[in-house]
């Protein structure tokens, strides 16, 4: 382990709220051991973009890690040449022109649909009602994994990103986790022959990819691309709901949807960790690590950093959020950041908000959040009409 400075946490109250812990962490030890994850953390976000950069020291190569363990090794996992290669490959799928020219017309399309089926009951959980659904068909349709249930494809995200932050080996986690992998492999083997146009799965073989790469960044798609913009449409409606001046802003054209998404990805990060193994023995600023230590880049906390923004615990679409790290900072900066910003900011929140007249908070059921390597709201109720 690190000669880092040790900071004990309680676990579940950590993953009920931990930003007190984060920010105590940023003014007393900012980069620090928490015994109970197994590893050190750090925490502010100039060394986090520095750092990350430097992957022959903060390597994403973690043959041991649990994400390689469960879902096989991916081009996140990966550093260099091998990285790139990869991100190259998939490149086809994700690039801005065909999110504008192929993919936002089938989000709006399967959105459209969402919203015709919930518009008459005037109430739901926006979570499990609206963006479950919208953000599952829209990674659906990216994949090439239309032969999937969109409620699957919510469950097996989930089991996947449970399995990846499973630092406490609960077995059951553990084997959630492998079913969901089995039923991603089986639908995956009913598309290769004929995969769909501009698919993930087309497009890496077209790039020429080994089937063995193909499913390992399939999977990875699945467990970055359902539970995070799922968690960012819910959770920027609420934030919008519980901020009407803000809400009224963007109605009069005074702010793009595009600002709320990107103030609430960074005041409550969808993706708010992202870990790293130590290469070779090193010490980085006054910190002594060995190797194969790990290391836990944490994103959300990063996002609220006091000496970068005007605003840190505050959601408000008026700061400047652009040194937010919310979809990563080096080389493994997010590859569907433009399909997420597309779906999110340009599709499912603004359609939500045209769509259902008097949208509003249920008083009656608060918002439930949760989580800190992702983080999301479990509930928002709401009312319409």
């Amino acid at each position: 382990m690190s000669n880092a400075p040790v900071y004990e946490i309680d676990p579940a109250a950590f993953w009920a709220d931990p930003y007190p812990d984060l920010k105590r962490m940023r003014a007393e030890a900012p980069v620090c051991f928490v015994p109970q994850l197994g590893a050190t953390l750090m925490t502010r976000r100039d060394d986090i973009f520095r750092n990350e950069k430097k992957t022959s020291v903060f390597s994403s190569y973690q043959p041991d890690g649990l994400m390689t363990v469960l879902m096989g090794e991916n081009m996140m996992r990966r550093d260099g040449d091998g990285h790139m290669s990869e991100r190259r490959a998939i490149f086809p799928t994700v690039s801005p022109r065909t999110v504008k020219d192929v993919w936002r017309a089938r989000f709006e399309a399967a959105t459209e649909q969402v919203l015709d089926d919930l518009a008459p009951r005037g109430a739901c959980d926006l979570v499990a009602d609206y963006a479950m659904p919208v953000s599952a068909e829209a990674l659906k349709a990216i994949t090439g994994l239309d032969n999937m249930d969109w409620r699957e494809m919510d469950r097996v995200s989930q089991g996947m990103i449970d399995g990846c932050a499973n630092y406490a080996g609960d077995a059951e986690v553990e084997a959630r986790c492998h079913d969901c992998t089995a039923s991603i492999d089986r639908h995956i083997d009913a598309q290769l022959a004929a995969p769909p146009e501009h698919s993930l799965i087309a497009t890496q073989q077209a790039a020429g990819l080994g089937e063995d790469r193909i499913r390992a960044n399939v999977k990875l798609a699945i467990s970055g691309g359902q539970n995070e913009p799922r968690d960012a449409i819910a959770g920027c409606a609420w934030a919008l709901l519980s901020h009407p001046e803000q809400l009224a802003m963007i109605r009069r054209g005074e702010a793009p949807w595009l600002a709320a998404f990107e103030e609430y990805a960074r005041w409550i990060s969808p993706i708010g960790m992202s870990p790293r193994r130590i290469a070779e023995e090193a010490e980085v600023d006054g910190i002594a690590y060995a190797e194969d230590d790990r290391v836990f880049l944490m994103f959300g906390s990063g996002n609220r950093d006091e000496a970068v923004f005007a605003r840190p615990d505050a959601f408000d679409i008026t700061q400047d959020a652009g040194p937010s790290i919310a979809f990563g900072a080096g080389p493994h900066f997010c590859a569907g950041a433009w399909a997420s910003r597309c779906l999110i900011a340009e599709v499912a929140v603004p359609m939500l908000f045209d769509r259902l007249a008097n949208l509003r908070l249920n008083p009656a059921r608060p918002a439930r959040f949760g989580g800190w390597a992702f983080r999301g709201p479990l509930e928002v109720a709401v009312t319409w009409g």
